[in-house]
């Protein structure tokens, strides 16, 4: 027979447990019912963007040959940058492909014409700033700098991000996005990059959520007349 002494003990390690966890188990289920009803299309930014484009076609190109200061080529992608053609080699550096040119860095105007190719029409510009570096909890982390930031005037704070060395669209971010992102956070508890699962918080708050919930089925043993009935009748026999 379990004593008072001890009944209690259990009762409010599991009452403090309760308590310490109590705020993320609400994160958890929260945050869980949301991604549950949440479409991850709309998430990405599909509604906002040129679903149906189509890069386009360009002839009278060079040969990479013929490319200055490239000797081994083992990659090359050709970009469509302010309706001039460009490959992208080695993941290094821009050249024209129609006349060989290098080029370090795309234009504002540029961007904007990479950004309207990607993005549906319709949608007005309402500035275009340079960004060189960012924060580690910023909506464009890991991605490569500098880049050209494009605000549509839109009511769910939408952004366009492009890179400036290669001219490439990266991503689509607004409100509903970063709603996910601080979700997604807060269910990985992940703090740093979003997406580590094996964190210490993660493991060490898992720990304490099973112990919460085996001290309450150990509470409700210890607690429970009809299991000490019949523990009483079992010993009288």
């Amino acid at each position: 027979m379990i004593s008072i002494k001890t009944k209690l003990k259990i009762r409010k390690a599991h009452r403090y447990l309760g308590l310490f966890l109590g705020i993320q188990f609400i994160l958890w289920t929260v945050s869980g019912l949301y991604f549950s009803w949440t479409n991850l299309d709309e998430i990405h930014g599909d509604d906002f963007k040129n679903l149906d484009y189509q890069p386009k076609a360009f002839s009278n190109l060079i040969s990479l040959n013929e490319l200055d200061g490239m000797e081994d080529i083992f990659s090359v992608e050709l970009r469509d940058i302010n309706n001039t053609p460009y490959y992208w080699v080695n993941n290094l550096q821009l050249y024209n492909a129609l006349d060989g040119k290098p080029k370090n860095s795309i234009t504002k105007t540029e961007a904007l014409h990479v950004a309207s190719t990607h993005m549906k029409n319709g949608l007005n510009v309402e500035s275009i700033e340079y960004i060189s570096e960012v924060g580690a909890h910023h909506e464009y982390r890991k991605k490569p700098l500098p880049a050209y930031v494009v605000s549509y005037e839109a009511n769910k704070e939408l952004k366009a991000y492009i890179s400036v060395k290669d001219g490439k669209f990266q991503t689509v971010r607004f409100r509903d996005w970063r709603w996910f992102d601080f979700l997604w956070m807060t269910h990985t508890m992940d703090y740093e990059g979003r997406d580590n699962f094996n964190n210490l918080v993660l493991r060490i708050f898992s720990a304490l959520g099973l112990i919460t919930v085996l001290s309450g089925f150990l509470l409700w043993y210890t607690s429970s007349r009809r299991i000490q009935n019949l523990k009483t009748k079992s010993k009288s026999k």
